[in-house]
């Protein structure tokens, strides 16, 4: 069985906002018309996070566009969905999330072997200064870069 991933959105500025310190790969509960959606590629995942509650990790803000072809059974865009985690996952990254200036924050959402999965990172908010030391390594590798290909 080949490991076929497909990529449907990707949280591209996650990584700018956020140091993310550890990933985890969730399932997730959704609907039919929902992964009619994402197999079109129709998501956004820009301002969306994770919470836990009550022994559950939810997905909260993440946007999948209506499909097109549903009829009155189609779904909310932005309703809250259930993460598909082991107990233990749960309580450990419930953990973490009460510790100050942490946060679960989706980085892709993709099908792997025909299902639908969310790869999670737990990260803590970057500060104005952080983000224009990341900036500035950039600029330099980039610079080192093109010295050492002339």
């Amino acid at each position: 069985m080949s490991d076929a991933v497909k990529i449907v959105a990707s949280n591209r500025k996650a990584r700018h906002e956020y140091r993310i310190e550890e990933t985890i790969e969730a399932g997730i509960v959704l609907t039919g018309t929902e992964v009619k959606s994402l197999r079109a590629g129709r998501a956004n995942l820009q301002d969306a996070y994770c919470t836990a509650d009550s022994g559950e990790m939810l997905l909260v803000n993440c946007h999948i566009s209506p499909y097109e072809h549903g009829n009155r059974e189609n779904h909310d865009p932005t309703r809250q969905r259930k993460l598909l985690l082991h107990k233990s996952e749960i309580r450990k990254w419930a953990k973490a999330l009460q510790q100050k200036g942490y946060s679960a924050i989706p980085l892709k959402l993709y099908f792997k072997n025909g299902r639908a999965k969310v790869e999670l990172g737990l990260g803590r908010g970057k500060k104005l200064y952080d983000k224009r030391v990341d900036i500035a390594e950039r600029e330099s590798r980039v610079r080192l870069e093109r010295l050492s290909g002339r």
